[in-house]
């Protein structure tokens, strides 16, 4: 039997199904007409929905259902936006490239205090302003989801549970770089030199589309779709990584990265530990309820600016200014998952944060597609296939020999209802880049050409959609789902 204290309900919770968590840390469907009460404590030995009474077993699978409404609402708030602002950008370009390449790189204030460094001065252009500073709270999103699942209790990246997806996810990475470079060797050392730079390029994920994919190719309840998410979540942290170390925007100056991760530390003591200290002992936190309602997250906010300015001139670039933040922010004690529907609950700042940033995030994402995706057809070369062959090659490759070294020789083993040949499928799907690798492409190559070519490489990866939807038949896969 799960049980929740009736105080821990929301207040709109009579006659509505909604999630809640037990005292158990399990998510529970609760239908009020069924709920039996025991003075302050609501009790639910079983569940009810439309008068079918089903079992809390059962539950899980309408949770799976919820879940996927919880990946469309994803995509449409997230993804569909930045794919509208790239087909814009891609007529534009093709139509008027003049005009749109006089758009992206519009002057919004010359001789300012931020923006592209030259002749001595900076320059605060467009372009600049998405990429550079307003992606930040993408990425600031992408950490909070990385951070969880590292650090959390029941966090997806936690524990042997993510063993075989971590190697996995090595192989997404290590066979899109040898497939990229190896190829552009064979072009010869003119090629080589001029697109060695975009290798990261191909190794990307992009975790919304894969993951609905996944669910077509598999079904709902496969247990590869799951392997998917966790792999596409590692994926996103060492895309983080790959972008602060081999890509900075600059000339390198630690100084102002040790300023940036001074101020996360100072922040978090100030306004996270210290109150909690201050509060041990003292079951009605005054102090931390004080910081909450009156301070809320403008200490974080004044943090986070101070954050990016450090990284924009220590050479990093500035869109991972806010990462060293994120850890900094309260957070929930336990994670349920990026597509979980128990998010939406969660009180902690943190997710209060994200919850804010859902549609200035979307506005974001449609400038990115706008301001990065505009390529004229005209600029297809070799970038664009060892982009492509990086992608559709080297991960399913790499995730099929990582994941098959992991499972046997190694004895990881796999989830109960996988075979090996699954994760062949998994990097066909897990081939769909797109939004990181367009990033990348923007931040690899200089505005040209060869940073075109590029990112239509990137654009093409969803050709994977039907190169995964092929794989799952010809490797026979069974799906596996709900209902």
């Amino acid at each position: 039997m799960s049980c929740i204290r009736r105080d821990a309900l929301p207040k709109d919770w009579t006659g509505s199904v909604i999630t809640v968590q037990s005292l158990s840390l399990h998510n529970v469907w609760l239908w009020p007409s069924q709920v039996k009460t025991r003075s302050s404590v609501l009790c639910t030995p079983h569940i009810a929905i439309a008068d079918k009474s089903l079992t809390l077993e059962t539950s899980g699978k309408i949770r799976m259902v919820r879940t996927m409404y919880r990946v469309w609402n994803f995509l449409t708030h997230y993804s569909l936006p930045l794919i509208f602002g790239a087909l814009i950008a891609l007529v534009w370009a093709n139509v008027d490239a003049d005009g749109y390449h006089h758009f992206v790189e519009f002057v919004i204030w010359d001789h300012a205090p931020i923006g592209h460094y030259h002749h001595g001065y900076r320059t605060l252009t467009l372009h600049y302003l998405v990429n550079d500073i307003l992606m930040a709270c993408f990425f600031a999103v992408a950490a909070k989801e990385v951070w969880e699942a590292i650090t959390l209790k029941d966090g997806s990246l936690r524990g042997k549970k993510a063993a075989t997806p971590l190697f996995a996810t090595a192989g997404g990475m290590f066979g899109p770089i040898a497939v990229y470079l190896g190829l552009a060797a064979i072009l010869g050392s003119e090629t080589y030199n001029a697109l060695a730079n975009g290798w990261a390029i191909p190794t990307a994920t992009d975790i919304a589309f894969s993951y609905l994919v996944g669910r077509v190719v598999f079904g709902t309840g496969h247990p590869a779709v799951r392997f998917l998410l966790l792999l596409a979540i590692a994926d996103d942290a060492a895309g983080l990584i790959i972008l602060a170390v081999f890509y900075p925007s600059g000339e390198l100056a630690p100084e102002w990265l040790l300023f940036s991760l001074a101020v996360a530390i100072l922040v978090f003591v100030l306004f996270n530990w210290l109150p909690r200290y201050m509060d041990r002992g003292n079951q009605a936190r005054p102090t931390s309820t004080w910081v909450r309602k009156i301070l809320s997250f403008w200490p974080y906010l004044i943090a986070a600016c101070a954050s990016w300015y450090g990284f924009m001139l220590s050479g990093l670039h500035p869109a991972l200014g806010l990462l060293p933040i994120v850890p900094s922010i309260p957070h929930a004690d336990r994670a349920f998952g990026i597509f979980s529907d128990a998010e939406r609950h969660l009180t902690d700042l943190l997710n209060q944060i994200e919850h804010a940033l859902k549609h200035p995030v979307e506005v974001i994402l449609f400038l990115f597609g706008l301001l990065n995706a505009g390529v004229e057809f005209s600029s297809i070369g070799a970038a664009t296939w060892l982009v492509m062959a990086g992608l559709l090659i080297g991960k399913p490759v790499g995730i099929l020999i990582f994941g098959w070294a992991a499972a046997v020789p190694m004895r990881l083993g796999l989830p109960e209802g996988m075979r090996i040949i699954d994760l062949m499928v998994i990097g066909c799907v897990a081939a769909i880049g797109f939004t990181v690798s367009l990033f990348v492409a923007s931040v690899a190559f200089d505005t040209g050409p060869v940073q075109g070519a590029a990112k239509m490489g990137a654009l093409f990866s969803f050709a994977a959609v039907g190169i995964s939807i092929l794989a799952g038949h010809l490797c026979r896969v069974q799906k596996q789902n709900l209902w």
